[in-house]
């Protein structure tokens, strides 16, 4: 049975998988946070994952059953705009949304930052 929680067929490169875990232990303070909140089903129910490979990317939080990455942005994507335009158009073009949180949000107004993550889940 296929798992519904998860993107499946995909090639994942062994680089890529190892990159992927390493971020999973070495998540940032704001990921922690609101990780915290969003594990075992914690909002609403709805099942997140983190540090989700969806090729070639890996997004910090994903919601298969509400098409949603959710991604906290630090002041090292200040540098990479461009990228992260082409990163969310692919997101977007498998018909996902993005929603992007600073840190600093998370950190200091975690209960704003749910409130919009489970407005996204409930469309």
């Amino acid at each position: 049975m296929r798992n519904k929680h998860i993107i499946t067929n995909q090639h994942i490169s062994p680089e890529l998988n190892a990159r992927a875990k390493a971020m999973r232990s070495n998540m940032t303070p704001a990921e922690s946070k609101l990780w915290y909140h969003l594990r075992k089903n914690n909002l609403a129910n709805f099942h997140f994952r983190r540090q989700q490979i969806i090729d070639p990317y890996i997004v910090d939080f994903y919601c298969h059953s509400a098409n949603l990455v959710v991604e906290v942005d630090g002041s090292g994507h200040w540098d990479q705009v461009e990228y992260d335009q082409r990163r969310d158009e692919f997101l977007n073009s498998l018909g996902l949304r993005v929603l992007h949180f600073y840190n600093s949000d998370v950190i200091e107004n975690i209960d704003a930052v749910l409130e919009v993550i489970l407005e996204q889940c409930q469309k």
